[in-house]
């Protein structure tokens, strides 16, 4: 079921759902994402409005750079429309066009050190609608960008409802790699050619005194929906509308430090196990740090990831 369903408890104590609706106006969509965009699509903001020039006509709703540090646009449709895919299409196109452009706002914006650091292998493109055709969800997936395709509804009490219905990774030679696609790979030996890191290639990235345990890690991580895998410059990604988890190697401490997308003050923190990493600079993104160095601190961490999982 692609569909979110919301009830409340009526003075009887019975379910009632929740009706969900519309903006009125696309603007107002827009400026509620935009006020809150880090924290629902992981994605900084950068400008709005943006105009792509004479070539490609039209002006992106949103810019942004997201948690790792992939440039990403934002398109916004208060009802549906046909053709959000190959506007979406358009505009990656412009964004090719103009890396020094965009470079320049992130510099702007972000400072100099954010702006060195993009990642241009697999840049994000985000439509957010009410609904999308099934010819949208199907097309999306024959693209060789990366594109998510949200849906929204609003409901009383200002609440407001984002739902990944698809999300297509990429082709890019570092383009993540879904759980699903993975196990066909393994099992058919395919994805040698594809230019998409089968499990096995991720596992093998590893170094040899981790393997095992991140072949174990992997499963907990990916053990409770679809989610995808992004082997990025400094570190891995496991991802769904954003990071729920980020993982790091330290084979000189026989270790591997994973940060989850989870309010510290939350979790019974311990000593040599995980720590509040909040103020802290590290690569990746999360603000719980896990170390796990043995069977028993993953079954440990378990609980923890499932969380972070519910969070992304």
């Amino acid at each position: 079921m692609t569909d979110l369903k919301l009830f409340r408890l009526d003075a009887e104590g019975r379910d009632v759902e929740l009706r969900g609706s519309t903006v009125a106006l696309e603007v107002e969509l827009q400026r509620r994402i935009e006020a809150g965009m880090e924290s629902m699509l992981g994605i900084r903001f950068l400008a709005s409005e943006y105009p792509t020039g004479p070539w490609h006509r039209g002006r992106i709703d949103t810019l942004g750079l997201d948690e790792n540090g992939a440039p990403a646009l934002i398109e916004y449709k208060k009802g549906s429309d046909s053709g959000v895919v190959s506007q979406a299409v358009s505009y990656l196109s412009w964004l090719d066009s103009a890396r020094h452009e965009f470079e320049a706002l992130v510099k702007e914006k972000l400072g100099a050190e954010t702006a060195d650091s993009i990642d241009w292998r697999n840049p994000r493109m985000v439509c957010i609608a009410a609904s999308f055709s099934h010819h949208d969800r199907v097309a999306v997936h024959r693209l060789h960008e990366r594109i998510d395709l949200v849906r929204y509804r609003i409901f009383d009490g200002d609440l407001l409802s984002l739902l990944l219905i698809e999300s297509t990774p990429g082709s890019t030679r570092s383009a993540p790699v879904r759980r699903q696609q993975r196990e066909r790979e393994d099992a058919t030996g395919a994805g040698g050619g594809s230019g998409k890191p089968t499990i096995k290639a991720i596992q093998g990235a590893a170094p040899a005194c981790l393997q095992d345990l991140y072949a174990e890690l992997d499963e907990a991580l990916t053990a409770w929906g679809e989610v995808e895998v992004a082997p990025l410059r400094h570190y891995i990604a496991y991802r769904r509308m954003v990071n729920l988890a980020s993982v790091i190697f330290r084979p000189k401490q026989e270790a591997i430090l994973v940060y989850l997308r989870l309010d510290p003050d939350t979790v019974e923190l311990e000593e040599g196990f995980s720590r509040d990493m909040r103020g802290i600079g590290h690569l990746g993104t999360g603000d719980v740090e896990v170390r796990i160095s043995s069977a028993a601190d993953l079954e440990k961490a378990g609980p923890l990831i499932r969380r972070a999982f519910e969070a992304a």
